[in-house]
């Protein structure tokens, strides 16, 4: 039987525009959001056992010299990639030492240093991961560049042509995004606009304008995890907050099924949510507050349905009707989201954690939603993996 895992200690920074902070490089990221991260917890970085360090731009064994910022005791220190969930598979693997027997505390730490505008590839002297899903979408729609968008703002288009998806319906997810990034001192961009401002905005790739996609931007955060023994020992299970439920999933044979939305993970992410509501005996109608990868407003729509807000088909009706946002049946990205926090890849995932974490203790501030007793976490990389998490406080 797998061992229980708690997440202690959160830590992370302001997300910023690429290059805002003068001198500030990914060591200091790192060190800002692990001491951060430490403190939360009350320990000290000579009790975590193994870290797991994400980044996606990077030379290799940057984990070990972001978090040599913190100590230098000889732990295994694992760098992870996988694109856009690199926090949240740093996170897993950190949960998965834990539930395994092999750590009793473990951290996990992402970070990103980006250039300002568009990702752009590193390496062209050799095989994209993402060249099969490109050459299937292209079967679909017409390529334009850079593919980020055009990639979700396709699976947008197709449900518009499926379901009768409107442009509004997106533009609101936008509206709602920015407005809950007010209150968030973390997020990037903490600006509230009405819903004409993001319809009128730059056109990127219909239906999505430039104040329905998230930014480049620098940033880390941190997580600690550990056993249940550790959490007694250490008197922490005030303040703790168990994941009862995680799952990772990669691409299915589904993936090239001739639809747009399963080429950029539709499929994924049902089928990870699955795992997790059976892990956790928990269903979406248990959660209080979900922070979702809304790298694009097209797919926080798709994510409705994909983690079972709502049927196939519905999550426009969901949206006119205000049920992902205060006073609704769910409060979807309290911090602002991707769109407006800012999207550091290596980072995300662990700040979704953070968020989600202070909103179970009650430490959110004026973000906080009321009475919540679970939290759901969803973060995708495309080429591809999905992790989707569910907590609970340890003191229930």
């Amino acid at each position: 039987m797998a061992n229980k895992v708690y997440v202690v200690g959160v830590g992370m920074t302001k997300f910023e525009k690429p290059g805002r902070r003068e001198g500030w490089d990914y060591p200091q990221m790192a060190k800002e959001s692990g001491t951060n991260a430490l403190a939360d917890a009350g320990i000290s970085y000579d009790e975590v056992e193994q870290a797991y360090v994400g980044y996606v731009y990077g030379e290799s064994t940057s984990g070990q010299r972001a978090v040599y910022e913190l100590g230098m005791s000889g732990i295994p220190i694992v760098n992870v990639n996988n694109n856009c969930s690199t926090g949240s598979t740093a996170l897993y693997l950190a949960a998965e030492a834990i539930r395994g027997g092999r750590a009793d505390c473990a951290l996990a730490l992402g970070f990103e240093k980006m250039q300002p505008g568009s990702l752009g590839t590193t390496y062209d002297d050799r095989e994209q991961p993402m060249m099969n899903h490109i050459q299937a979408l292209v079967e679909l729609y017409d390529p334009v560049f850079p593919p980020a968008p055009w990639m979700f703002g396709a699976a947008g288009r197709e449900h518009m042509a499926t379901y009768g998806t409107t442009v509004e319906h997106f533009a609101k997810i936008g509206e709602k995004n920015h407005r809950h990034s007010v209150n968030n001192p973390y997020a990037q961009f903490q600006d509230e606009y009405t819903l004409q401002d993001i319809l009128d905005s730059r056109e990127v790739y219909s239906p999505l304008t430039k104040l329905q996609c998230s930014p480049t931007s620098d940033g880390s955060g941190a997580v600690i995890v550990a056993s249940e023994s550790f959490v007694d020992s250490h008197g922490l299970a005030a303040r703790a907050v168990e994941i009862v439920g995680q799952a990772m999933t990669t691409d299915f044979k589904s993936t090239f099924d001739g639809t747009a939305r399963n080429v950029i993970g539709y499929d994924m992410n049902v089928q990870a949510a699955r795992k997790v509501y059976e892990q956790s005996a928990l269903g979406p109608e248990d959660f209080q507050v979900i922070e979702l990868h809304d790298c694009f407003s097209a797919n926080e729509l798709l994510l409705y349905e994909a983690l079972g807000l709502c049927g196939e088909g519905e999550a426009g009706k969901l949206i006119d009707n205000n049920e992902t946002t205060y006073g609704g049946k769910w409060v979807v990205n309290p911090s602002g989201g991707l769109i407006s926090k800012g999207h550091p890849l290596g980072a995300t995932g662990l700040a979704q954690c953070s968020e989600l974490t202070w909103q179970l203790r009650g430490a959110a501030g004026k973000r906080q939603v009321a009475d919540v007793n679970a939290a759901l976490q969803h973060n995708i990389g495309l080429g591809g993996a999905a992790v989707v998490t569910a907590y609970q406080p340890a003191e229930r």
